[in-house]
């Protein structure tokens, strides 16, 4: 059976690569660098090389003009022929450095220059003889031969004499490999120049790798030493590039898994604290219960019956306000304002029919958002009223539509004349499990203004209180779109339907 690779267990780090970011970053600047450098300097060697080539071509081609011009000087009497020709080419030639000449009568060299050359080609009879054998009568031989003197390139110019049978040749050759090596000397000197610039590329490059990827660095080791437990390291944020961006995308992420984290920890053991009451209650009743008396059978189990509701009602708060961080929580949708005022406040009077319930003020217009949610809202801050206000007090409901900063703001509100909630508690009414002084919080689950501001939240909303000792008003307000009435619309409908067997809803008149 083929092997397989083994699967690396969950949590463990993966095996570090043999060559780091940094190393392959420089490596690849190295070598992109070197590959440039190498590419130019062929380009060029092979473009001067050329040129050298050509001159040397050039230079070989002139010879027959100079070869013309001194044919065409009347010689003296005693210097005619191809012999006294040949020889006054050769005395008046001016070799180059790298230049020699040869002047061949009848197959055998027979004039060289005076002086030092560079090389002597009648030194090499294999040479002269294929000078002779490639020599044309009618026009000038090129070509190039290895020889002991090294490469040549080469010119045999046929000189002839009007009237004289005899043919005489004029060669004049270069040395390629001098030629050559003074097109390929500069170049050695720019290879150590390359390799000198590589080695500092390489260098600069480690350092600038070195501080572009010190986020991701320092994202590593946080990340390394992220826990549970310990969510409070953050990456310092230097700059606004790319890897700044990452950096700072990264300790907002930190920033929310800490939050969520916490507020886990503290509804867990909000959570427990709250279901230990309960729980303690229908235990010891259970402990002291006399099997045999049925009427202390009956009263426990309509209290553990009573307790178990509760629990459940906690459980249910608690899976709402999970819910509403999710997705799909709230469905918007348009609808009548005004609709929705005088609905909620017909269901919230039959909480209390005991109750006055008064409607303030009623928008006038459309909204974007979910009646389902806000009537839930809405209600539960009605709820809270009749629960907490003075018993047999009017309890005020109201909605209007002002302008956000973003477009219309639908504002409902519940207004009771309660005895007010103290000053130091309205900045955490609406956590979870957070219950007021004096009346307030006495039973419930402790959810209820937490739902609300859930459901704000998750309309791009608010929910906030104000209070005296006159009483408090909750209100919410939820973004609804452009809206379709005008900001501050508010209206009262003489019509508004009774509700039974609530008393029927009181609407103040302007």
């Amino acid at each position: 059976m083929p092997s397989r690779r083994p699967r690396r267990a969950m949590g463990q780090p993966p095996r570090r690569a043999v060559f780091s970011v940094r190393a392959r970053i420089v490596v690849a600047i190295v070598l992109a660098a070197g590959i440039g450098l190498a590419a130019a300097g062929a380009a060029t060697f092979f473009v001067l090389r050329q040129q050298a080539l050509a001159e040397v071509d050039g230079n070989l081609s002139r010879n027959l003009s100079q070869v013309k011009a001194v044919a065409a000087q009347t010689p003296a009497e005693d210097e005619k022929g191809v012999d006294a020709l040949l020889r006054t080419l050769i005395q008046q030639a001016a070799p180059a450095p790298s230049e020699s000449t040869l002047g061949i009568v009848a197959g055998q060299a027979a004039y060289i220059p005076g002086g030092t050359l560079p090389f002597r080609m009648d030194r090499d009879t294999s040479l002269v003889a294929r000078f002779a054998r490639e020599a044309d009568a009618t026009h000038v031989v090129m070509g190039t031969a290895k020889s002991a003197e090294g490469t040549l390139r080469y010119a045999i110019i046929p000189v002839t004499v009007k009237g004289e049978p005899a043919q005489g040749l004029y060669v004049a050759a270069y040395d390629l490999d001098s030629v050559l090596a003074a097109v390929a000397s500069p170049f050695r000197t720019y290879a150590f120049l390359a390799a000198g610039a590589l080695v500092l590329i390489g260098l600069v490059a480690w350092f600038v790798a070195g501080r572009l990827l010190r986020p991701v660095r320092e994202l590593r080791e946080a990340a390394d030493h992220l826990s549970a437990t310990e969510l409070g390291q953050r990456i310092p944020v230097r700059g606004g590039d790319d890897l700044s961006l990452l950096a700072a995308g990264f300790n907002r992420m930190t920033d929310r898994l800490e939050e969520s984290f916490t507020s886990q920890r503290r509804l867990l053991d909000d959570v427990g604290h709250e279901l230990k009451t309960p729980l303690t209650i229908v235990r010891g009743h259970l402990e002291l219960l006399d099997p045999s008396d049925p009427e202390d059978v009956r009263v426990v189990r309509e209290l553990a019956v009573d307790e178990l509701d509760r629990m459940s009602e906690l459980v249910g708060d608690i899976a709402l306000l999970a819910e509403s961080r999710g997705p799909g929580f709230v469905n918007t949708a348009p609808a009548d304002l005004a609709d929705l005022t005088r609905m909620v406040a017909a269901k919230a009077a039959a909480l209390a029919p005991d109750r006055p319930w008064v409607i303030e003020q009623a928008a006038e217009g459309d909204g974007t958002l979910d009646t389902r949610r806000i009537t839930q809202a809405w209600l539960q801050l009605a709820e809270n009223a009749a629960k907490y206000s003075t018993p047999g007090g009017a309890i005020h409901l109201g909605s209007e539509l002002v302008h956000g900063r973003t477009g219309m703001l639908f504002r409902a509100w519940v207004r009771d004349d309660g005895p007010g909630i103290a000053e130091a508690d309205q900045a955490r009414v609406f956590e979870r499990f957070q219950r007021g002084g004096g009346n307030r919080g006495t039973s419930g689950s402790g959810l209820g203004l937490a739902i609300v501001t859930a459901i704000a939240h998750a309309h791009g909303g608010t929910a906030d209180v104000t209070s005296s000792a006159a009483g408090s008003t909750f209100t919410l307000s939820i973004p609804c779109g452009d809206g379709d009435g005008d900001a501050g619309s508010g209206a009262v409908d003489d019509s508004a339907p009774a509700v039974r067997p609530a008393p029927s809803i009181a609407e103040e008149t302007p």
